[in-house]
């Protein structure tokens, strides 16, 4: 590895065939269920990424995106969860020039849906949903307060965002209320089943404080509707903590004054 860190160091024109190729070879361990080299080829792209700061990024970047697309179209729930911690990596590196043509509709869609999982498996759920959450935060970190990519405010997003992180913070109320009543449980169980609901609210908090005036209507429509499709109101119990959230994440802005 640190030979290949090296080559496309000295060498960052090659920086795009390498990741062709490394896809090319990853989309073959898929194919042939070899999870181990999966993992490697994983390993490999994430290092490169953070390694490697050129202008040549971007073209390494295509790359890397279809590989973590291809691991989500996967059945294997591992391979999805193994695609969403190597995202998260990816959403924390700050790259030299902002790509204009990127877009995130898939990683929305894909991880709205592992939020949402409903697989029978206690532990397993509790993984997905939680990896979903943090794949929407970090397509949250990634596009947000960059005006260049891709508007993270449209509606198609939002509906499929907001609703992802009301469900896991209302799961979440729903299971505090669970162990109350079972205090044998909460031992051993409480930080797995709280992982999806703490990062569904940290999620919340950080869309609202990044948002503009033009943008409030945005994420409000959303979670009116969720409330009312789902009939949340009454007990209006999570209702009032969930604007509580809003209320003292947003910035406060005023609207444009008329000269």
């Amino acid at each position: 590895m640190e030979k290949l860190t090296f080559y496309v160091l000295s060498s960052p024109e090659k920086l795009d065939r390498v990741g062709e190729y490394l896809y090319y070879k990853l989309s073959r361990d898929i194919y042939r269920k070899r999870n181990g080299c999966v993992e490697i080829g994983v390993e490999a792209m994430d290092q490169l990424l953070q390694a490697c700061h050129s202008q040549t990024l971007n073209l390494f970047v295509e790359s890397y995106l279809k590989m973590v697309q291809k691991l989500l179209e996967s059945v294997d729930p591992n391979l999805q969860i193994l695609a969403t911690q190597s995202f998260v990596k990816f959403s924390n590196i700050e790259e030299d020039t902002p790509s204009y043509h990127r877009r995130y509709d898939f990683l929305v869609s894909k991880f709205a849906s592992m939020a949402h999982s409903n697989t029978t498996d206690d532990e397993l759920r509790n993984a997905i949903r939680a990896s979903g959450v943090s794949g929407l935060k970090s397509v949250v970190r990634k596009t947000v307060s960059d005006d260049l990519v891709e508007n993270i405010w449209d509606p198609n997003h939002m509906e499929k965002i907001i609703p992802s992180l009301l469900f896991n913070m209302e799961q979440g109320r729903q299971s505090l209320l669970v162990r109350d009543e079972n205090d044998a449980v909460a031992g051993n169980q409480e930080e797995e089943v709280v992982d999806a609901p703490r990062i569904a609210e940290t999620c919340l908090r950080d869309l609202v404080n990044k948002a503009t005036f033009g943008h409030v209507r945005s994420f409000v429509r959303p979670v009116l509707n969720h409330f009312d499709v789902f009939d949340l109101w009454v007990p209006n119990d999570f209702a009032v903590h969930t604007f509580r959230v809003i209320m003292f994440s947003i910035q406060v802005i005023l609207p444009p004054t008329k000269s």
